[in-house]
């Protein structure tokens, strides 16, 4: 005779990996989600994503490997900036601020629709939370490793200048659309505005004698 539906119990949910359960990872990813809104990307931790989605720490690492893997995965972002960055200083320092540039167009044409990425700049405008989390997000994962091994002095400084000038690229490409900046290529691009990244990453802030 077969069991009333009422009678048939559900094994035991186990933290920890859960093989064959498809929902894991985007329960994970809504999870990092949240906290990354709501305390940044500085203050979000695995353990606190892992808390947040129920499952076992080990299994975000098994997943995203590192919180700046799991932040990439969580805007659907094409590659994680966090790699990106040490091997352009690596390349030496004539050209760099095109590569910055080459970079950042990369990442955000490479998202589709742009995703989530685009729906954290319109809200930073009105969100000090979202706010915080592009100052976070461009301060510790774009530019802090960039500007640490690029810039002889006022690294602070050079950053913020730095991020003021790809802001403005992304507001005016992306959500404003301004032509032909919104259609214009990164061939055409690069070179233009990476020569005023140079002058903020490399020459001389102050005003001459």
């Amino acid at each position: 005779m077969t069991p009333a539906p009422h009678s048939v119990r559900s094994p035991a949910r186990r933290s920890g990996r859960r093989p064959g359960d498809s929902g894991t990872r985007e329960q994970i990813l809504a999870a990092a989600r949240d906290l990354f809104g709501a305390t940044g990307y500085g203050a979000t931790t695995i353990r606190a994503v892992a808390r947040r989605a129920g499952v076992d720490p080990a299994l975000v690492h098994h997943y995203f490997g590192t919180k700046s893997g799991l932040f990439t995965a969580a805007l659907e972002l094409p590659a994680d900036p966090s790699e990106l960055m040490p091997g352009l200083v690596a390349q030496g320092l004539d050209g760099l601020g095109e590569r910055v540039v080459r970079t950042f167009l990369g990442i955000w044409d490479g998202t589709p629709g742009q995703g989530p990425l685009l729906a954290l700049l319109r809200s930073a405008v009105a969100s000090e939370a979202a706010a915080a989390l592009l100052r976070d997000v461009l301060g510790q994962v774009f530019l802090r490793p960039l500007t640490a091994a690029a810039s002889p002095d006022r690294p602070a400084l050079r950053a913020s200048l730095v991020a003021s000038q790809l802001v403005g690229l992304a507001v005016g490409r992306y959500v404003v659309r301004i032509d032909p900046l919104a259609s214009a290529g990164p061939d055409e691009l690069a070179p233009a505005l990476g020569a005023t990244v140079d002058r903020y990453l490399l020459g001389p802030l102050d005003r001459p004698a």
